[in-house]
């Protein structure tokens, strides 16, 4: 097998584990009494990215062979997720909160770093192989994005939506990935044996990449941006899937198969991340960035004035932005941080890039939107009061998405050289 297609194979899996249950682990909450725990489980996410990201990849800089601590994380999510499924079982009907949610969280710890540290992996194998990680990498990324969308599917073609089986099926792919990533091809570590200093010993020398203002100002607004990430993860599920309360709208395709309308954005993810080396190339970081950003003022605005009946256009629409809201910004500056950080601190770095947008970001971010649809939709027992909750809150996360387009246009700074690119 060639290296593009283990590749290939590496991000499907590691996406379809992902896929599983992120946009419909919501829908299930609400269903066994935990509808106001759904930022708390989100949010967890961004929690864990604080830190293990960024150790995960000090390790895998320093110490052990990425491909190996890939397939070793995979191996311990898929472990603790299983078990996470095993206690609601157990638990049902009246549910052991701490413990899922204790379980659930030791899975996401060990699965967050590994996005990282798969792009590192990947990045490491096509350099070793003489490559062009920003041409050949986005036609091999795209395939985990596939990966996302036939888990998508999956889960809910196999009446998996309300259901605890989201998380065995996510543990199957956690323990195919666990196994098949040792069997890739060696990542070295740096065996350097010059003196160094406790700070790059360590690996926090990728914090030092704050003192240069682009970067400074490129991770805290990836942050700020980070905020948008989770959410419609979390939430978009549930709001469509409220509709079904509404007579006007209990048959609709969307409202009865909430996870199939939103794999749109998936689809619409495969289409842009190809359009990613030619708008990298052509605009550079800064306007690839904006157009992501205000991609998310549209993805959050469509939702709160669509509705799956006669406005379903809107919600479609919103898919479809969504591939370059999510990947303009993620892969984009992914790439971003890969060709602006010194090798030896690279795996660091992607951590470091983890940390501020799916850690200190998403974690502000699904914790602020709980708290929104608490205050308009959750204090509602009136189904269309609910659904009105919901335009209200999405048109709430359309404005703050637009005050930081508008943010990052004005403060940073990058000059963009097309033939450097």
């Amino acid at each position: 097998m060639s290296i593009k297609l283990r590749l290939i194979l590496m991000n499907f899996l590691q996406y379809a584990i992902w896929g599983s249950y992120l946009t419909s682990m919501g829908t299930h909450l609400y269903e066994i009494g935990l509808g106001d725990k759904i930022g708390l489980f989100y949010a967890m996410q961004g929690i864990v990215s604080l830190f293990m990201p960024a150790l995960v990849g000090i390790v895998a800089d320093r110490w052990v062979p990425a491909q190996r601590l890939l397939g070793l994380c995979h191996l311990l999510a898929a472990g603790f997720l299983a078990a996470s499924a095993y206690s609601i079982c157990a638990t049902a009907p009246d549910y052991n909160y701490w413990l899922i949610f204790g379980l659930y969280s030791l899975s996401v710890a060990f699965y967050m770093p590994t996005i990282a540290l798969s792009n590192s992996v990947a990045y490491s194998i096509l350099e070793s192989n003489r490559m062009d990680t920003v041409k050949d990498f986005p036609p091999i990324r795209v395939w985990g994005t596939v990966g996302f969308i036939c888990a998508m599917l999956l889960c809910d073609f196999a009446g998996f939506q309300k259901s605890y089986m989201q998380f065995y099926l996510s543990a199957t792919f956690g323990l195919v990935l666990g196994l098949y990533a040792f069997t890739l091809p060696h990542c070295p570590v740096n065996t350097s044996g010059e003196k160094k200093s406790l700070t790059e010993a360590l690996g926090l020398r990728a914090f030092s990449l704050f003192k240069q203002k682009k970067m400074a100002l490129f991770f805290v607004f990836s942050m700020l941006l980070g905020v948008s990430l989770q959410i419609t993860n979390g939430f978009a599920n549930p709001f469509i899937t409220s509709f079904k309360a509404i007579p006007e709208y209990a048959s609709t395709f969307g409202a009865n198969h909430a996870n199939a309308l939103i794999s749109l954005s998936q689809i619409s993810e495969t289409l842009c991340i190809l359009l990613i080396p030619f708008c990298l190339k052509r605009f550079g970081i800064k306007n690839v960035m904006l157009m992501a950003m205000f991609a998310w003022v549209l993805r959050f605005g469509l939702f709160g004035l669509g509705n799956p009946g006669g406005g379903v256009w809107m919600f479609i629409l919103s898919m479809i932005v969504y591939g370059i809201a999510f990947d303009f910004f993620n892969i984009s500056g992914s790439l971003f941080v890969n060709n602006e950080t010194d090798t030896s601190i690279r795996s660091s770095a992607q951590g470091l890039f983890m940390m501020m947008t799916n850690g200190i970001g998403a974690t502000i971010g699904t914790l602020g939107a709980q708290q929104v649809v608490n205050h308009f939709v959750n204090s509602q027992t009136e189904p269309g009061a609910q659904v009105a909750g919901w335009s209200t809150s999405w048109l709430i996360f359309a404005a703050y998405a637009l005050v930081v387009a508008l943010l990052f246009a004005l403060v940073f700074k990058y000059k963009h050289t097309p033939e450097k690119a």
